[in-house]
């Protein structure tokens, strides 16, 4: 459960924007919206393996991570809509 506005009451602890709440298979919660919220509500089986993450790419395969990286850094994706400048990778973690 995805929290983009607002936040919510999950068992009794507070869920903030821009969190995500994570319950387990079967569970039964009570959410209570404390004030105006948007929510989103993602669920489904499992996943069929590990996912990789770095900066806004995700993948099965950390190759394909690096094919994306160096794809966004020579311009071979299309634009973002509503952007008007360019933003660079971030620098690599030590």
């Amino acid at each position: 459960m995805y929290v983009a506005e607002g936040g919510l009451g999950l068992e009794g602890e507070l869920v903030g924007a821009g969190t995500m709440a994570v319950l387990r298979s079967g569970t039964r919660a009570r959410v209570e919206a404390r004030a105006p919220a948007r929510i989103a509500l993602v669920g489904g089986a499992p996943l069929d393996g590990e996912r990789h993450l770095w900066w806004n790419f995700v993948s099965s395969s950390r190759e394909r991570i690096e094919r994306a990286k160096a794809d966004w850094k020579n311009g071979r994706f299309a634009a973002v809509p509503g952007e008007t400048e360019f933003i660079p990778l971030p620098p690599r973690r030590p």
